[in-house]
């Protein structure tokens, strides 16, 4: 599997929740590592319980016979610049160059409320068409810099951020250089408003990387229709593991395949583990995705 272009890997949320402590936090890294690594993924994208110095991350992944995948970076380039941002990302930069990731993972959480007592529709939003090209200019910029050290920018759009719906995409699109990839979230383009396959097909050239995420679709409307939160929204179960909810996932791999996407799937579904279980729920995301990529029937594991 690590001949074929396409990989997949998990996100440790799926055991323990960095954003809700009280979700899995008492279990240790070396369970997500371990039962991950029986189910079959490759690699893991990285959370709080990992090192933080490269040679130690390393040592850890390789004793488990796992790759990073990339990992998560708060960026803030919407309220400061790009020289700032800079200077601010080198050390989590070194981690994933030294540790052969490709793509970093980037959440711009200036403003945001995902993690905030606030109803999500109060997100922020860029109100002019000024402010989504200075943004652009300054993001784009910054992604010069990851570039420079083998790393792409994979811009993560997320509920409760300045960059959550469709529109938002597109506009972010239209308004950064291709330095800037797109980090494809099936179920945060879903809860944003958008169908993913829609969405997939329009902006497939800048994809550099995939969160495989689905959605329970009445929890989605409660959350919109009830002015939930993001947490609550989590905590409610928005979100589940790719074979659980609606997204079609195999037209998604479909299309990935055929443009010749080459990169990772990562299984990423923010859950309460003691409602669904770490290890069951993180086998059907993979047994799911495996499938669509083998070309094969998804079996309902028992």
């Amino acid at each position: 599997m690590k001949n074929d272009p396409i990989r997949i890997g998990i996100n440790p949320i799926s055991w323990s929740n960095d954003d809700l402590p009280s979700l899995g936090g008492e279990t240790p890294l070396s369970t997500a590592l371990s039962e991950g690594k029986a189910i079959g993924y490759e690699g893991f994208e990285l959370g709080n319980k990992f090192p933080k110095d490269p040679a130690a991350l390393r040592e850890l992944m390789a004793g488990y016979g796992l790759d990073v995948v990339s990992g998560w970076y708060s960026g803030r380039v919407a309220g400061r610049s790009a020289k700032e941002e800079i200077v601010a990302v080198e050390t989590h930069l070194r981690l994933l160059a030294e540790n052969g990731c490709k793509v970093m993972v980037y959440g711009e959480v200036a403003d945001a409320i995902q993690g905030e007592p606030h109803p999500l529709y109060k997100r922020p939003r860029f109100r002019s068409a000024d402010a989504w090209k200075r943004y652009g200019e300054n993001l784009t910029e910054f992604a010069k810099f990851t570039l420079s050290r083998g790393v792409r920018l994979a811009y993560h759009h997320h509920m409760g951020a300045y960059v959550e719906s469709p529109d938002d995409v597109d506009q972010l699109m239209a308004n950064t250089g291709d330095e800037v990839g797109l980090l494809f979230d099936s179920g945060h383009t879903y809860f944003g408003g958008g169908d993913p396959l829609t969405v997939l097909n329009k902006h497939i050239d800048r994809i550099c990387h995939v969160h495989c995420k689905d959605v329970r679709p009445g929890v989605v409307r409660m959350a919109r229709n009830r002015h939930w939160t993001f947490l609550e929204s989590v905590l409610n179960g928005a979100f589940t593991v790719p074979g659980d909810g609606c997204i079609d996932f195999a037209g998604i791999i479909d299309r990935l395949k055929t443009h010749g996407y080459k990169g990772w799937l990562v299984v990423e579904a923010e859950q309460d583990p003691s409602v669904a279980p770490s290890y069951e729920f993180a086998e059907k995301g993979y047994n799911t995705l495996r499938s669509l990529l083998d070309g094969v029937p998804v079996r309902e594991v028992a």
